[in-house]
């Protein structure tokens, strides 16, 4: 049983950069951190949400998250 939130990657591809894919950045992350960090979601956006001061809006990311899997559930 899993408690808590689960690691998510927000991923913001360079422009003409179209080969990307959620399972190579899995696979990139996975043999760089411990098993427990791994990510288990990549959600691909436009921009990371920042405040006026800079620092990331992590609400708004949250949002974005519930965005991708209620859009990919009508799929």
């Amino acid at each position: 049983m899993d408690a808590g939130e689960i690691p998510v990657a927000y991923v913001v591809k360079k422009q003409g950069s179209t080969h990307l894919q959620e399972d190579q950045i899995m696979s990139f992350v996975q043999s760089k951190v411990a098993p427990y960090k791994k990510i288990r979601k990549v959600v691909f956006v436009e921009a990371i949400p920042r405040s006026p001061s800079g620092k990331i809006l992590k609400r708004q990311l949250k949002c974005l998250l519930q965005e991708s899997i209620l859009h990919r559930s009508r799929m």
